[in-house]
């Protein structure tokens, strides 16, 4: 009857949680170890469209890490409140264009009339938001509230919203610029909005939504930032689809 000694127990017993600790570290480590999730065809470049969103926000577990930072380094900001009222522009503004004011018609009211939409600023990913203040009565300054500056922040595959776009939910009035980006984002049709807090994360779940595009980002522009990166899977992804390379994409686990 073969008998194990200590020795070769505890030898055993060691390779054993090496092994154990291996596994964890693979699949707690790098996405890259991770199956990229299934494949879905881009949805056509209009100016409407109608996507599955989501939420996130920057206290989730997965995201801890960057804190409230986005892609590009800038910070994370949720959207204006809801106004329950949402207008159609003529068309989406490239990104490369001038801004200026846009026309755009009531779509609640039957009325023929026309206001007008403040001017979209150019994005960049060389960008650095500031904040302004204003002067009260008492000498003292205070900043205005983020919402009111910017649009909150949304991530997507840049592949089919380029980092800059920016788009309007049609079922609330609110507006959202893609600013960063996700494993479970990649090679698929949906938009992830970013929430404060896990509150508003959950209460929001996840909707099937009509959006206007009012500004396309450069996609020139997501090409460069993210080659760099290839080593994760899920950007190798978004690289090869923004080369024209759709059918490399697809095949990508």
């Amino acid at each position: 009857m073969f008998t194990l000694t200590y020795a070769r127990r505890r030898n055993i017993a060691f390779a054993v949680l090496a092994a154990f600790v291996t596994i964890v570290f693979l699949i707690g480590c790098g996405t890259t170890q991770h199956a990229l999730p299934p494949y879905e065809p881009p949805l056509s470049k209009t100016d409407f469209q109608n996507v599955r969103t989501t939420a996130y926000t920057h206290t989730e577990a997965d995201h801890r890490e960057y804190s409230n930072h986005n892609a590009l380094g800038g910070e994370l900001h949720a959207a204006s409140s809801p106004i329950h009222r949402a207008e159609a522009a003529p068309r989406a503004i490239p990104v490369y264009e001038v801004p200026r004011a846009v026309p755009v018609d009531d779509v609640e009211t039957d009325l023929r009339r026309v206001s007008y939409s403040p001017p979209l600023q150019p994005f960049s990913m060389s960008e650095r938001r500031t904040t302004t203040t204003i002067r009260t009565k008492r000498g003292t300054s205070r900043p205005l509230s983020p919402s009111r500056l910017v649009p909150g922040s949304a991530a997507a595959d840049w592949s089919r919203w380029p980092a800059g776009t920016v788009f309007r939910l049609l079922s609330t009035g609110q507006v959202y610029r893609v600013e960063d980006y996700g494993w479970a984002l990649s090679g698929r049709n949906t938009i992830d909005l970013y929430m404060a807090n896990q509150r508003a994360m959950n209460s929001w779940g996840a909707r099937q939504e009509p959006i206007q595009i009012l500004q396309w980002g450069d996609p020139e522009e997501s090409l460069h930032f993210l080659r760099p990166h290839q080593n994760y899977k899920h950007i190798k992804r978004m690289v090869l689809e923004l080369e024209d390379r759709h059918r490399e994409a697809a095949a990508l686990r």
